[in-house]
């Protein structure tokens, strides 16, 4: 049986950001909801099942509010909007809206965007040490340094310390040419990119020259007491146990410490172990640490990462239940040989 539910006064001004361009937004909720959505006049009708024609109101009123309040709606909250309503958790998406974290250079609102992300700035607020783990697009480093950018600002820290391990690619810093700041400086380009869109370059460049920000190896770390600071190491799946144990006792006091990484892209050479997997194992119930993760339901880059990432996951789910089978029956056929040989 089909219903008939109406919105009330969809602006054309607001019509056009919430349908998206050429009607994409529109389309992808009437199939992912198996509605008609007709627009005309300012008015919204949906057709389909009641429980369709309610879960359809509930993302278009979503994304009209989120609309009003200036934001340019994205297939990104599209598609969160609609995951959302199956969770009945429909209204989650303007609630998270409500917090900005800092602005960028250019005005923009830096906002958590999904409640994984809401949930991991909510613990680096709360908590001394945070472990921020999940995959590519999930927002860990780019949140991570707008939180320290707006400590900083705030004095709440002197100073800020942005560091990685520089082993990506398996390439020797010792074999790459130029000085040691030109070699370190492509590992550390990704932290420059976030610092720079947030910060701006001319901030970024007066206050790295007063030593009140810092962006360097994780090599750079040792030795150090960092007192007062708002520290990020970033692609922290590439550290070594030991490695991560130096790191974590750097910490002084009134400082605060955000680790960001992804177990699933470690650069480590085959067999060794991350140091971010022993950490998060060993350090999983002390107060003032805590440990969030991120899903593919968190990734807000271009629709088809997230695609991409729950595809690997599923992959990787899959391989390691066939290595377990493996294992299992390996060890059994050896014990049945065994016992042959004890008969």
């Amino acid at each position: 049986m089909s219903e008939i539910g109406n919105i009330v006064d969809i602006e054309a001004v607001h019509g056009a950001n919430v349908f998206g361009s050429m009607d994409q937004f529109a389309k992808k909720i009437e199939k992912t909801l198996h509605v008609s959505i007709i627009y005309r006049d300012s008015k919204v009708k949906i057709v389909g099942g009641p429980t369709d024609v309610k879960r359809c109101q509930a993302v278009l009123t979503n994304l009209l509010e989120l609309s009003k309040r200036g934001n340019v709606i994205t297939e990104q909250n599209v598609d969160y909007a609609l995951a959302l309503t199956y969770e009945d958790k429909t209204s989650a998406i303007v609630d998270i809206d409500n917090e900005i974290i800092t602005r960028t250079i250019a005005g923009k609102p830096i906002k958590p965007k999904t409640l994984g992300q809401k949930a991991y700035i909510d613990s680096i607020k709360k908590n001394t040490i945070v472990f921020g783990i999940g995959p590519a697009g999930t927002g860990k480093t780019y949140l991570a340094m707008a939180m320290a950018i707006e400590a900083f600002k705030n004095n709440e820290v002197n100073r800020i310390i942005l560091t990685r391990p520089a082993i990506e690619a398996g390439e020797n810093l010792g074999f790459l040419p130029g000085d040691l700041q030109s070699k370190v400086d492509p590992y550390l380009r990704p932290l420059y990119d976030a610092i720079y869109q947030i910060m701006g370059a001319d901030s970024f460049v007066h206050n790295s020259e007063k030593g009140l920000i810092e962006v360097a190896p994780l090599a750079y770390m040792r030795g150090r007491t960092l007192d007062n600071a708002f520290i990020i190491l970033d692609e922290a799946q590439n550290t070594t146990p030991a490695q991560m144990k130096m790191f974590l006792t750097r910490i002084g006091f009134g400082s605060k410490i955000v680790i960001t990484g992804d177990l699933t892209q470690k650069d480590l050479p085959r067999g060794a172990v991350s140091g971010l997997e022993t950490a998060v194992k060993i350090l999983d119930n002390i107060e003032g640490i805590n440990i969030t993760k991120l899903t593919n339901k968190d990734v807000v880059r271009h629709p088809l990462v997230q695609q991409i990432v729950k595809a690997y996951e599923d992959y990787e789910v899959k391989h390691s239940k066939s290595e377990n089978s493996f294992r299992k029956n390996t060890q059994k056929n050896w014990g049945d040989k065994d016992d042959r040989k004890d008969n």
